[in-house]
């Protein structure tokens, strides 16, 4: 039709391709997110090394062996381990030549972000840090401290599993 506008054929789009449009932009920011939380979390540059069995980070230290090396993490609580709390954060090396330590905190069932805590070496060779769990959705939720250790050659990692109960308010 001679003498109609651009906005004209917008306007007399289907509304079905109009939501098309909207689900496609939307699994796009979905998968873009996605990429960048996986990105961000280092998952794919990290050699990881197994805890060793049947440690309770609430009850203290927990170890796993780093190739030649060792690490030991702290999260100094003795007892329940609580959302919202801040925890004093130590990772203690032994055989490791560290550029930097951290800490992720990751939900184990369910992705609750990012929660990533940088620790500084003190005078004594240990890395210290405050971390905090952030609020729990269910009632018992399971996560994962995974350290995370930057050498010369590379990263070096290990994970510990441990549970957040939700208190009664």
């Amino acid at each position: 039709m001679p003498g109609s506008s651009a906005s004209d054929t917008a306007v007399s789009r289907p509304p079905l391709v109009r939501l098309l449009v909207l689900l496609t932009l939307g699994t796009v920011a979905v998968a873009l997110w996605f990429l960048a939380s996986h990105l961000l979390r280092d998952a794919g540059q990290v050699r990881w090394y197994p805890e060793a069995a049947g440690c309770e980070l609430a009850a203290g230290p927990c170890e796993a062996a780093l190739g030649d090396g060792r690490l030991a993490l702290d999260l100094g609580v003795r007892g329940e381990i609580r959302a919202l709390e801040r925890l004093p954060l130590e990772v203690s090396l032994e055989g490791v030549a560290a550029e930097g330590v951290t800490v992720d905190f990751v939900g184990r069932d369910m992705d609750m972000g990012l929660h990533r805590y940088p620790l500084r070496r003190d005078a004594d060779g240990r890395y210290r840090g405050e971390g905090q769990i952030p609020i729990c959705t269910e009632a018992v939720m399971p996560w994962r401290a995974r350290v995370i250790v930057e050498t010369a050659d590379g990263k070096l990692g290990s994970g510990f599993d441990f549970t957040v109960e939700r208190g009664v308010p």
